[in-house]
């Protein structure tokens, strides 16, 4: 199966998590777009959505899902969100498309966290991938610093701004053996608004698409 197949199996897959007559969690990306339309297919029998980002909210509306501002729901049973890596422990970077905050907040709130992903996302380590770090604009220079003093090389993310109005930092150069504790010193940093690993809330469960066609569901180890 190549990559586009594997998105469509674990977005299917991920039906199975929803739960009836709730509100679910949606993220953002390539697999979570494929996520929103298998999702249609059910949407009689969901109350609707929270969006993670205004591109997903759109494609919820345009198959006739409910969005809802996550200030007005009481309770999310199930978030469900790719990764751009992960490992065995179920820490990811994300952010790739630049809606790292709203994904974090809303994993946060959720009771559970499920990701989706083809096998290529499962890192040993994570930090091959540059990692996204969002940024107040006038702090640019002072977190880009900050980052290179513990040894990344920051780069801002050309012509682009989040959903929030703010800059991307995507930092080189970090292997991240101790994720948790990372995320924890990058978000002290003045000026930032979070970053772009999920290791103090990982995922509760990921369904791993694998080139035989299969899907692995690994928990947290």
């Amino acid at each position: 199966m190549n990559q586009n197949q594997l998105k469509e199996l674990v977005a299917r897959e991920a039906l199975k998590h929803v739960v009836e007559d709730k509100v679910v969690g949606v993220g953002s990306g390539s697999t979570v777009n494929c996520f929103i339309d298998a999702l249609a297919t059910i949407k009689g029998r969901i109350e609707g959505a929270v969006a993670a980002s205004e591109a997903s909210a759109e494609r919820l509306k345009k198959h006739g899902i409910r969005v809802f501002d996550l200030n007005s729901v009481d309770e999310l049973p199930v978030y469900i969100d790719g990764a751009d890596e992960i490992t065995e422990h179920l820490h990811m970077i994300k952010g790739g498309g630049g809606a790292l905050t709203r994904e974090k907040i809303i994993a946060a709130v959720a009771r559970k966290f499920v990701c989706i992903c083809d096998a290529s996302k499962l890192v040993p380590v994570l930090g091959e991938f540059p990692l996204p770090v969002e940024v107040i604009p006038m702090a640019r220079g002072h977190v880009g610093r900050e980052l290179a003093r513990m040894g990344g090389y920051p780069e801002l993310r050309q012509n682009f701004k989040t959903d929030n109005g703010n800059l991307i930092l995507d930092c080189h150069g970090l292997t991240l053996l101790d994720p948790a504790k990372t995320e924890a010193e990058l978000n002290n940093i003045a000026g930032v608004v979070t970053n772009g690993i999920f290791a103090r809330r990982p995922a509760d469960l990921l369904l791993l698409g694998k080139a035989d066609g299969s899907v692995a569901v690994m928990t947290e180890k």
